[in-house]
């Protein structure tokens, strides 16, 4: 932060030039920290959207994200790293007094979560072997404060699993389903849900699948309503985005 910056900004408030909530929006813009000459954190994201940043594991070396997480640890209440390999946690939990590990969701983190939020995020999934994703999901979901119901292994192949659990789905303020091979699971569940769907195509599946391709295309192209996609194994970013829904539902409750 530029404190020639910042206390120009508090002068023009205490002047009468500028409201608190004006002066609030501008430093909601304002605060970032560099680490080393590879990284700048962004303090105020939680500001603007309810939540921290975070850190994605992939491409990054085990001493940046150890740097990082030490910066950001003084002023969040978590600190979170998605897609980080058991080799990975194993090189910098020494490094880091505190670090807990998520070993199916591929998540690490220092704290222990944001405020408890108002607030469900239902996530289904259709096979196990899509849990690694809805587990990233749900671990950054529990994260950032929110409850979680989970339900697993209820794909339409067996469609009768999913119907038994018709209560579960009528009463979710959101849902995630998370699906590879074809991915139709989620059109089935906006077809029987009247709350938001985020859709997650996972890698999972046959030749054919392309790696979450076909799954992705099914779920882009849901003749159900209510239905938002994210990219292939985004877990994560299902869980932020149904938390921004919930987030601004609850705003004025």
């Amino acid at each position: 932060m530029n404190p020639d910056n910042l206390k120009q900004l508090l002068e023009m408030v205490a002047k009468g030039y500028l409201s608190a909530d004006i002066a609030l929006e501008k430093l909601k813009y304002l605060h970032y920290e560099s680490v080393g000459d590879f990284a700048k954190i962004d303090h105020h994201r939680t500001l603007r959207t309810g939540f921290p940043e975070v850190i994605f594991g992939i491409g990054k070396t085990p001493e940046q994200i150890v740097q990082i997480m030490r910066v950001m640890e003084s002023k969040n209440p978590v600190v979170m790293a998605t897609k980080i390999s058991a080799a990975m946690y194993a090189q910098i939990q020494p490094s880091l007094r505190g670090l807990r590990y998520f070993a199916i969701a591929q998540i690490c983190c220092l704290g222990e979560s944001m405020i408890t939020k108002q607030g469900t995020i239902t996530i289904i999934t259709a096979g196990t072997a899509d849990l690694p994703i809805a587990e990233e999901a749900a671990v950054t979901a529990e994260l950032c404060g929110f409850r979680v119901k989970r339900l697993w292994d209820v794909g339409v192949a067996g469609i009768h699993r999913l119907l038994s659990h018709r209560d579960l789905i009528a009463e979710a303020e959101v849902i995630i389903v998370v699906a590879g091979m074809e991915g139709a699971l989620a059109s089935v569940v906006a077809g029987l849900a009247d709350c938001p769907i985020v859709a997650v195509p996972t890698s999972i599946g046959y030749g054919a699948s392309f790696n979450g391709l076909a799954p992705l295309l099914t779920m882009l192209n849901s003749c159900a309503t209510g239905v938002g996609v994210v990219n292939i194994d985004n877990g994560f970013g299902a869980a932020m985005l149904a938390g921004q829904i919930l987030r601004l539902a609850h705003r004025d409750t």
